[in-house]
């Protein structure tokens, strides 16, 4: 682990238990949420983690802060291994981990205030001084009144909501955020007054973050590098800008060529990857490269050989048997 990574997480595997029922049998069955990932995350960066729903986006980054146990594989925080780690030794650690969650409406308290709600983690932790003072600071840094405390969280819109979230994660100034997908609940009017506020923040307080989101538009506008997923696995992960100029993977391809051009001149020129059928089941996924049942590269390799994460270039990884350089201008286009 080099000196300026916050975060390493190595070879993270979950699985959940569940019970299928087949006729009046019922059949114990494994779900592989994620299976064997690994990256880092620097100090004062920003990763972000995209993928398809159900693609485990949202598991690594619970497993990351043992909101659930991990089945197997290491997260180590400052060089601290956090799996089996004692509860004592975790409560510690916590006040330099947090989340902020997707649902600003379910993730606070409707009884409690919002001075309540953000100075909640300040008594928990038993930080000493005056936690009003610091409840008014935190809103202030957000961008609300601090008169907003003594108020309920149905008095406000989503866009406000979130931002009390984000100012109830920064109550014990942590250094590492998880932010599971903080906008898309979000109108898009309200979800860049999020993302500035959080870019502030970042560069205010030099915090990290993990950034989990299917919006690639949103992930290339705050990541510094970015990671995707595909049923449980990062399939390629590089700086955000060459991502989004020369990726590598079909599944990156087809996930940009969904996203939308405002120029209808460049949109109709666009080269557009379009899927087909569906995400297989991660009770049963496919042998191999597990994206090859809709890849349009798919050889006989892809199912007898899983591809590994190797380097293309400087700080560019990909798991794929037939990799593509060709910048993003220069593939063709479609008639």
């Amino acid at each position: 682990m080099s000196a300026d990574q916050l975060l390493q997480v190595s070879s993270l595997v979950k699985e959940f238990k569940v019970k299928t029922v087949t006729g009046i049998r019922s059949v114990d069955q494994t779900v592989h949420a994620v299976s064997g990932v690994s990256f880092g995350v620097g100090s004062g960066e920003t990763l972000g983690l995209v993928g398809e729903s159900g693609s485990g986006k949202s598991t690594i980054g619970r497993c990351v802060l043992r909101l659930i146990e991990p089945t197997s594989g290491t997260v180590r925080f400052r060089g601290r291994d956090l799996v089996g780690m004692r509860k004592e030794e975790l409560r510690a650690l916590r006040r330099e981990m947090q989340i902020v969650f997707q649902d600003p409406y379910a993730s606070l308290d409707p009884r409690l205030t919002v001075g309540s709600a953000i100075s909640e983690p300040l008594d928990i932790h038993r930080t000493p001084g005056d936690h009003g003072a610091k409840v008014a600071e935190l809103l202030e840094l957000v961008g609300l009144s601090p008169d907003h405390a003594s108020r309920f969280p149905h008095e406000f819109s989503g866009g406000q909501r979130q931002r009390i979230g984000i100012a109830r994660a920064l109550a014990l100034r942590p250094k590492f955020l998880v932010l599971d997908e903080p906008v898309s609940a979000l109108d898009v009017s309200i979800q860049a007054g999020v993302i500035n506020l959080l870019q502030d923040l970042q560069n205010e307080m030099g915090l990290s973050y993990l950034f989990i989101a299917h919006d690639l538009s949103v992930v290339r506008h705050i990541s510094d590098r970015i990671a995707v997923m595909y049923l449980g696995k990062i399939v390629e992960v590089a700086p955000s800008e060459e991502l989004h100029a020369v990726p590598a993977h079909p599944y990156t391809e087809a996930l940009l060529s969904a996203v939308p051009e405002p120029d209808p001149v460049v949109e109709r020129q666009r080269h557009r990857m379009i899927l087909t059928g569906d995400v297989p089941s991660p009770i049963n996924p496919p042998s191999g490269c597990r994206f090859r049942t809709r890849c349009p590269k798919a050889a006989e390799i892809c199912a007898a050989e899983e591809p590994v994460l190797t380097t293309i270039s400087e700080g560019h990884e990909v798991a794929c048997h037939f990799p593509d350089s060709t910048p993003v201008s220069l593939r063709g286009t479609r008639s």
